[in-house]
């Protein structure tokens, strides 16, 4: 078993101006999320937020502190939202038990000192995927589940973007301090995502894209609206999206893909959107 994290800066908007392909990708695209019996992370400067996985096959992994954070234990001074993207597993939360299917996730407050994961079947292992931002009070320990999670239909199959909102950790459905978290299914035929496009400067955001069919692929749109740019994105992998970045999507097929935000303001619907037509 073993833990890794990754570091990103913030980034200006006038900087990002100037950057390749290549740079572009180093800055915001997230390769890599998941390795077998490992612990992946990575660190954002941007509001602070951290965004992984966890994939337990033969082994129960801990979500340890790293050097980065200067914690005693994780959750010393952050909350986390873990969502069961892939077969079923265990989430423990000092000694107590959640068991997690496709979609549920799980909110797990500041204060929590040891976190587990495994997944019920060596065969058919589980995968976690997580998001963590600093948190300045504590709050319980919740699962989200088919009973508990909010659902939104959204779009038309005319403009190719019929899909359903998952809202899953959200200060309506619980109390929890800056972290929001759901996922959002295209349905069959729609590829594009989070239309119109909009920004939130009161917080930033992370897009983990999955269930993109083997050698296909998603456009991830992000910049100022004025002057937009792109990264390309593979299964499992996930981009960094600034506040003051655009943040949409079109892909090859349709997909699915998590959403974890965090900011001073938890109004789900605080947004700048931006007509397509407008887009530059």
């Amino acid at each position: 078993m073993k833990t890794s994290i990754e570091e990103r800066w913030g980034t200006h908007p006038d900087d990002v101006k100037s950057y390749d392909t290549e740079q572009l990708r180093k800055e915001f695209l997230v390769e890599k999320i998941f390795e077998p019996d490992t612990v992946l992370m990575t660190y954002t400067h941007n509001d602070r937020l951290i965004i992984g996985g966890a994939f337990p096959v033969n082994e129960t992994l801990r979500l340890e502190t790293v050097d980065l954070i200067k914690s005693e234990y994780f959750c010393e001074r952050r909350e986390v939202g873990i969502i069961c993207i892939e077969n079923d597993g265990v989430v423990n939360v000092d000694g107590k038990n959640f068991e997690m299917k496709f979609k549920d996730g799980l909110y797990i407050g500041r204060g929590a000192k040891t976190i587990t994961f495994r997944s019920k079947s060596t065969d058919k292992p589980c995968k976690f995927y997580f998001a963590s931002s600093p948190a300045h009070k504590e709050f319980p320990t919740a699962q989200i589940d088919e009973k508990m999670r909010r659902t939104r239909d959204l779009g038309e199959k005319k403009t190719s973007n019929e899909r359903i909102l998952n809202q899953l950790i959200l200060n309506e459905i619980i109390p929890c301090c800056q972290l929001q978290m759901g996922m959002t299914e295209l349905k069959e035929g729609s590829v594009w995502n989070t239309m119109p496009p909009h920004t939130h400067s009161r917080r930033m955001e992370a897009y983990f894209y999955f269930k993109v069919p083997k050698e296909q692929a998603v456009c991830h749109f992000m910049g100022q609206p004025q002057e937009t740019r792109h990264i390309f994105i593979a299964n499992e992998q996930a981009v960094i999206s600034p506040s003051w970045s655009i943040h949409c999507a079109a892909g090859t097929s349709n997909y699915t893909f998590i959403w974890a935000m965090c900011g001073e303001n938890l109004d789900y619907d605080d947004m700048d959107t931006f007509k397509a037509d407008k887009l530059r």
